[in-house]
């Protein structure tokens, strides 16, 4: 028996109701922390350095969403911003996960192309991701930014990121769109830091100049 409109409408308010919380408890509780991670990430781009992203199924998209965001454009009309998701070379993936262990399969990109300087960005919902994990924790060691977002919970992952933003549900898909409405904000505020409120590219007799 299908459930009737009215309980439907029940699932609607329900789920409106869970993301509308997490957000809000995201915005009341981490604020400075994504103030934070943009000031990390706009002196790793003054500094010719690259962000990288990485997260596996739904924050697989959501790496590749905020990659986009800083190589296209975001609000701004602007100058490209080096960012890499490591969720899209399916050849690079395959090969690692079939010759050693798909724990590896972040890990190994980094080691590859990170640098010292760089930033690295993991997201996990659930904050236990190893093949996430593995790539920050390598990071760290090698003189990487580390930054994450996660899930409520303190894990591992907390351990192995400077900075760690936590989206306070115990709903995977609350967390997802609490990720990706910080990521927005994140994209927002590098944006202000490093072109002003204009969007003009600054002079390049500015130091800071990306």
């Amino acid at each position: 028996m299908s459930p009737s409109k009215e309980r439907l409408l029940d699932r609607v308010d329900r789920a409106f109701g869970q993301s509308l919380a997490a957000v809000e408890g995201l915005w009341r509780s981490q604020g400075p922390v994504i103030v934070e991670m943009a000031q990390t990430v706009a002196a790793a781009f003054k500094a010719h350095r690259r962000l990288y992203l990485f997260g596996n199924g739904g924050s697989a998209a959501d790496a590749q969403h905020l990659a986009a965001e800083c190589i296209n454009r975001f609000q701004m009309e602007r100058a490209p911003l080096p960012a890499i998701a490591l969720t899209v070379d399916t050849s690079v993936l395959t090969s690692i996960a079939n010759d050693y262990d798909f724990n590896d399969v972040f890990l190994k990109q980094i080691q590859a192309l990170g640098e010292a300087g760089d930033v690295a960005l993991g997201l996990s919902t659930s904050g236990r991701s190893e093949n996430v994990l593995r790539a920050l924790r390598w990071a760290r060691e090698h003189g990487l930014h580390t930054l994450g977002f996660a899930g409520r919970d303190k894990t591992d992952m907390d351990i192995y990121c400077d900075r760690i933003l936590h989206v306070p549900s115990p709903v995977t898909a609350r967390v997802q769109e609490g990720h990706i409405a910080a990521g927005h904000v994140l994209c927002e505020l590098m944006e202000v830091l490093l072109f002003g409120t204009d969007g003009r590219r600054p002079e390049a007799s500015d130091p800071g100049a990306v």
